[in-house]
This record gives C-alpha cells, structure tokens and sequence, in this order.
C-alpha cells in the first residue's frame, strides 16, 4: 500500500519532477536537525529520488538508484529515518512519536522501491492523514479516533437499533405511567372544591374515591409491567453486547489482546455490561415518563396560576444550571473510578494467574501489601466521589424545598383573598411536589449517565475496532501438501520495530527444519507468523504458494499441530483436553493417539483415567505429562504441518525420552518447524535456519553449518563445551 498524503498545489509545485517520475510518498516531519520544532517540512519520495523539503525549499535530495537501504530508527521521544546512499549512512530526517509508525512504513516502501519490488495500489486504497487528528487512515475509511464523535446519543442509539420494537413497546408503557400519574391531582381538586367544601354528597366522593383508586391500582400495574419489560430489555441487551465482545476478542488480533491488561478486558465483558443492564432496569424505565410528566406538570401549573408558577421557577434555572455545570465533572471522578477499579482487577488477575511463582519465592506479603495499594486508592476515589455526591445532591433537595416553601405561602395568600380554591392549591402543590420530585430525580441522572456513558465508550473501544473484512466466497479450502514460502516477509508487533526483516525461504514438503539463535531474534514470532497469529506487514507468506491470508482459517488450522514448551491445558477432564483438536473424534481415536503420544499408561494410572480432572492450566499433571498430552492433541488432528517449540526443554531425561520417541511418530513425513536450544537435538533436521539480526543469518544441515564455522558453529561448540 502506499502511503500519500494530502499536500498544497503550493508545496508540490517546489518538488522538482521529471517527465517520468511522480511522488509515492508524501509525509511530514516535525524535528529539524538541530532538535527544533519545524512546521510544513515533507519528505517525498519519487520514483527516482528522495527529496527533503524543510517549508521553504529543498535541502537534500538522493537517487533511489545510488541507494542501497532505508531504516526507520525508534529513539527517545521520537525517531530518525536513515539511509543507506553511495555506502554511506545518512540522517534523513527527524519526527516525534506520532510519526514512528509512518516511518517505519516508509522505510520498508523505500527498501521495497530500492529492489525494483515496487507494485502500485489504486489510489482509493492510500493512505491519507484525517484534518482534525492528523493520524494515517486508509482513504476509503474514516478516522477510527474522529469517527467515534457524536457523543452518547449516537452511542446509545446505536445499541437500541436492534431493539427498536423492544424500546417502543416501553415508550408506550412509559407514557401510559404519565398519563395516569398526572390525572390523579385533578380528581383530587374536585374531592376537595366539590365534596369536602362544596357540600356533595356521599355518592359523589365514591365516585371520585373510586377514580381515585382506579388510576392507582393502574398506576401500579402499568409500573409493573414497565419495569418487567425494561429489566426483559436491559437483560437481552447486556446478554447480546457479552457476546458479542466475547466474538470480538476472539476476532481481534493477539496484538490488540496484549496491548490490553487482562482486567480491563475482563471489565468491559461483565461490568461495564452489568451497569448498561442496571441502566435499564432502574433510570431508562422511568425516563420519558418523567420528561412526559415533567413538561405537562409545568403546562398544568401555568394554566392553574401563571404567577405561582413563575414564582416556583424561579429556583428551577439554578437547579438545573447546577446539574449541567457539575456534568463534565461527575464524568471525570466516575471515569476516574472506573480505571482504579480496572487496575484493582489487573492485579488480582494477574496474582491469581500467578500464585505458583508468588508462593515460590515467597512474596505473598508484598503482592497482598501492593494490592492493598491499590484497592485503598480505588477506595479513596470512591469515597472522594461519594463524597462530592453527598453535598451536590442535599444542595439540591434544599434549593426544590425552598420552592415547595415559597408555593405554600403565596399560595395561602391566593386562597385567602379568595383568588384560588383550596382544590387548586392542594392541585398545584402535588403538581409542584411532583415539579421537584423529578428533578431531583434528574438531579441523579448525570451520574447515572456518566456510568452509562463510560461504559458505552468501553464497549464502543472494543467492538468499533476494525477487523480486516475477508470474503469467504475467495478463502480457498486447501489441502496442505507442506511447501512453506517466506518471499521477502517483514514483521514486527510494533509497525517502527520489525522483528523479523526480508525473510526469504522455501521449504519443501515433509521437510523438518530446525530454527536456532539467540533469545530475542525472532525464532518464535517466525512459528506465529505460521501459526497465523500475526499477519506479515510486508512481503508474503505462502503455504503450497497460496498466501495464508487467502487460505480459509478453519481449513488451516484443522491441519497444524502444536506444541510448545509452555504447555496450556483448560480446566477439565484429560478426554477433553486431546479432544480439543478435534471435537469429533471418537474415544478410540483418542486413544490411539495416546498410546502414540506415549501417554496412554500414565493416563491409565490416574484416578479416573481419561475421566480424570485436571486443574487450571493442568497444573495437577507433572510437565512431562502435559506435554505428552498436548502431543496426543496434535496426533488427533493428523496435522500436515507440524510446529515445536523447544517440546522438550526443561523435562529431565526419562520424559524427554518418551516425548522424543512420540515426536519421531508425529513428524514422520510432515512438514516440520522445530525450535531448540539444545543444538544435539536438531541433528535429524534436513536443515536449520539461523536467525539473527532479525534475519536468516544462515541455513543448512547440522554438517554444512559446522564446516561454515559461523553462528551455528559458535553456538554448538558453547554447547557441548
């Protein structure tokens, strides 16, 4: 993809273009060379030439042509663009942070143009910088950060579209709640005015009793069943969004998943969709009923007495103006709450995760003295928020009682000079009762909506997160054969930092291939890469030269085996754990993989045998065990591509005896990627792939790499002494 930017007729009118050549790329730089902000400098790179542009003219320019490599370098704060020209490294430019990533995009397009490898995209696939952010977007899509305006009504309207029949059917309800709640003052002034002061009889206040009596058993069943429909709705809604996180997690690449603190995760998958449920059910039901009552309680108190209620509204604007004024401030200290709560959930995820080291090295009281730390500062937050609450809302429950006061007085100054009935003032201090009733009520709701809010925004971060759409009709359903080609494949989890550059291989089907280097080269992103965990950012990954992006997943992975050297089994019986693979397989077959994987007699030997219960993680089974266990589970599914990761490290000699007889049954004509630290056991690989400076430094057999004396040479002869 190319990466061009929107620039002014005016500035690309000063880059100096032949007939032949046009600008790839256009991007920004922002740091001078003497560590100065600058604004309006570009980098262009041509078909022929790089051209540097500080805002005013061009101050260097180099020719493609005479270049021989491009890197982008992360530095403190920022980075710096090097090239390679007439054998000399030079400093191109300087950026901040904000353009790490560009630039290590850059990097790999000018490296890609320097090869001649260079293929053109339509322009609607450029990336462009968005107006308001300045970040790099696709063109065809809108700024994921700017899109995201609208604020919570587009949120919450977004969540409520599918339930739109649901929502609706409580609006009617809702509505029929605030009918009959506002005609109960009415029947009461004519009780007053026509009975009790106007000398009616008996037969009419039974009339009127029974009216009155009627609109409150209606009153409570309409309440009924509003408040069973909005707790139907919040728990369907809740229920739906759980899942639909749950779906996206599994979705989104494991970059994003690593980024994230476990707890945070866990928040937004139950709490946050716990308070939308509680939103429902306890502020959403009673909502429109209170704004219908609300504006016909203020109608009603105008056509009684004009001046009265003006009187009473007087106190209205300062409530309200309080409740406004206060909003951006209740969101911030919830906001806040929420993060405490997710570091005091990170934690304990992580202590509980990892109990066995904790005891290990006997630090319980440490962690439990760090995560009293951290529960007393999200109590703090907690009692500083309460705190805020408990003075903002008697201050407004002062200021709606002051008006309940001053509608008392001038009111019985009205009925005395007989300018109001006893009934209309009774009426219109229910209607004013019920005037500060619901703003107090509303006085709750910025809370309320603050909790609501940050939890749309939570679950609106992870479910708005795009996913690169796949047409499923052009996934293709291969058959793997085991040809593995890596042509020019560059990776790294952070775009500015690749951990594996210019990776070119084949590998022929059935052939085992041992991967060697230091910690930290890339061995085990390589196996990712073919695990199909992580997607290459440059160059291709082939597999029986079709590109596993085009490979359907399923297809894919229901031909791979696994087995690493931290050995993960779930919660459940050990039948479960093989059968994982391949939730069809019979018991026999299970079996039989067993009994290959050399698993068979230990598994008989337990309590249950297969039926036995292994506790999380499988801990109540030895290493050794497990790792045989994971062995039958790759056995199960009969992988055509076959993946080790130092299977056998940290084992003593008995199991890593057993587990290497049960790795010689699976391998055996497979294609097979084998990581090991120990060098002897890789001597039966048809070749071995050394990786160093993020690259294949060296490839051969054990034999042929000796005979080099390069880094395997070196690393082999460390080993053995």
């Amino acid at each position: 993809m190319i990466l061009k930017y929107d620039i002014s007729p005016k500035i690309s009118e000063k880059i100096p273009l032949s007939e032949d050549e046009r600008i790839y790329y256009a991007i920004p730089y922002d740091i001078d060379k003497n560590g100065n902000w600058i604004r309006g400098a570009y980098l262009f790179v041509t078909t022929k030439k790089i051209h540097i542009f500080d805002g005013e003219t061009i101050t260097e320019t180099m020719e493609i042509n005479r270049c021989s490599k491009a890197k982008a370098e992360a530095k403190v704060g920022g980075g710096i663009l090097v090239v390679t020209c007439d054998g000399e490294e030079k400093v191109a430019v300087h950026y901040s942070a904000k353009h790490l990533s560009r630039y290590a995009y850059i990097a790999r397009g000018i490296n890609i143009l320097i090869s001649g490898r260079f293929e053109e995209v339509e322009s609607s696939e450029y990336e462009k910088m968005c107006p308001k952010c300045g970040r790099a977007v696709p063109g065809t899509k809108n700024c994921p950060k700017c899109s995201k305006e609208g604020g919570f009504l587009k949120e919450f309207l977004g969540m409520a579209k599918p339930y739109k029949k649901d929502f609706f059917g409580v609006f009617i309800l809702m509505v029929l709640a605030a009918i009959t709640t506002l005609l109960n003052p009415e029947i009461q002034k004519h009780l007053i005015n026509d009975v009790l002061k106007g000398g009616g009889g008996m037969k009419q206040a039974l009339v009127l009793l029974s009216i009155m009596f009627s609109l409150s058993v209606g009153i409570v069943i309409v309440n009924f069943f509003k408040s069973n429909a909005s707790t139907k709705l919040g728990a369907k809604i809740s229920a739906d969004l759980r899942m639909a996180l749950f779906k996206k997690y599994q979705a989104l690449p494991l970059s994003f998943i690593n980024d994230r603190r476990p707890g945070e995760l866990l928040n937004r998958i139950t709490q946050d969709t716990t308070f939308i449920r509680e939103f429902m059910e306890d502020v959403f039901c009673n909502l429109f009923a209170v704004l219908f009552i609300f504006i016909w309680d203020i109608i009603f108190m105008m056509v009684l007495n004009l001046k009265l209620a003006l009187l009473t509204f007087v106190t209205v604007p300062l409530v309200v103006f309080l409740i406004i004024g206060f909003r951006k401030v209740v969101y911030r200290i919830f906001h806040l709450q929420f993060r405490k709560n997710d570091d005091v959930s990170s934690d304990l995820q992580d202590v509980i995760s990892g109990m066995r080291v904790v005891k290990t090295y006997g630090r319980e009281e440490e962690e439990a003295n760090r995560f009293k730390a951290l529960s007393a500062e999200f109590a703090r937050t907690q009692r500083k928020n309460e705190s805020f609450w408990g003075i903002f809302y008697p201050m407004i429950s002062f200021l709606m009682g002051m008006g309940v006061v001053v509608v008392v007085y001038f009111g019985g100054r009205d009925v005395f000079g007989d300018k109001m009935s006893a009934g209309e003032l009774y009426q219109f201090i229910t209607y004013t009762a019920l005037l500060f009733q619901y703003i107090n009520w509303m006085s709750w709701l910025p809370r309320e909506l603050t909790v609501l809010t940050s939890s749309l925004e939570r679950i609106n971060d992870i479910l708005s997160q795009e996913i690169e759409e796949k047409d499923e009709d052009s996934m293709v359903d291969l058959t793997i054969e085991g040809e593995i080609t890596f042509d020019h494949a560059t990776f790294g989890y952070k775009s500015y930092q690749p951990v594996l550059e210019d990776i070119n291989v084949v590998i022929k089907p059935g052939e085992m291939i041992g991967i060697v280097g230091a910690s930290g080269t890339g061995k085990s992103t390589l196996i990712n890469l073919l695990m199909g965990l992580y997607e290459v950012d440059d160059g291709h990954l082939l597999i029986d030269k079709t590109d596993i992006k085009n490979i359907d997943s399923k297809s894919y992975h229901s031909q791979l085996g696994v087995v690493l050297q931290e050995t993960f089994l779930f919660s459940g019986t050990i039948l479960d754990n093989i059968r994982f693979s391949r939730p069809d397989a019979t018991y026999e077959e299970i079996v039989k993989a067993a009994k290959m994987a050399n698993a068979h007699d230990f598994i008989c030997q337990t309590p249950d045998g297969y039926n036995t219960y292994v506790g999380e993680k499988g801990y109540t089974l030895s290493g050794g065990e497990r790792q045989r266990v994971a062995i039958a589970r790759a056995i199960l599914t009969n992988p055509r591509l076959l993946i080790l990761d130092e299977a056998t490290a940290s084992l003593d000699t008995e199991s890593e005896f057993m587990i290497q007889k049960a790795l010689e049954r699976l391998t055996e004509g497979k294609t097979t990627f084998a990581i090991a630290h120990r060098l002897s056991t890789l001597r039966k690989a048809d070749r071995i792939m050394v990786i160093d400076g993020h690259s294949i430094a060296e490839i051969g057999t054990h034999e042929e790499l000796l005979n080099s004396k390069g880094i395997y040479y070196n690393l082999y002869k460390a080993q053995i002494g």
